[in-house]
């Protein structure tokens, strides 16, 4: 989350992704650093997946990725 955050205030355009499990955990990472970042969850556990599963979950969050990085900051 520091990572991200800091690039945003450089003007280097991203989004965090985190795992479901992990949602509340993110946004309150990002009130505490004062920056919003965008955050697209993903279904939780990632480790365990094949490589099959992952580009599968990667395609279903595209979408959400792409909105994310394009619609500027998040709004809380």
């Amino acid at each position: 989350m520091h990572d991200i955050a800091d690039l945003e205030r450089r003007g280097v355009v991203g989004v965090f992704l985190a795992s479901e499990a992990f949602a509340d955990a993110a946004r309150l990472q990002g009130v505490a650093l004062g920056f919003p970042v965008p955050c697209v969850l993903v279904p939780h556990p990632v480790q365990d997946r094949t490589d099959a599963e992952l580009r599968a979950v990667a395609e279903e969050v595209y979408p959400a990725v792409v909105a994310a990085v394009t619609s500027g900051p998040a709004s809380g």
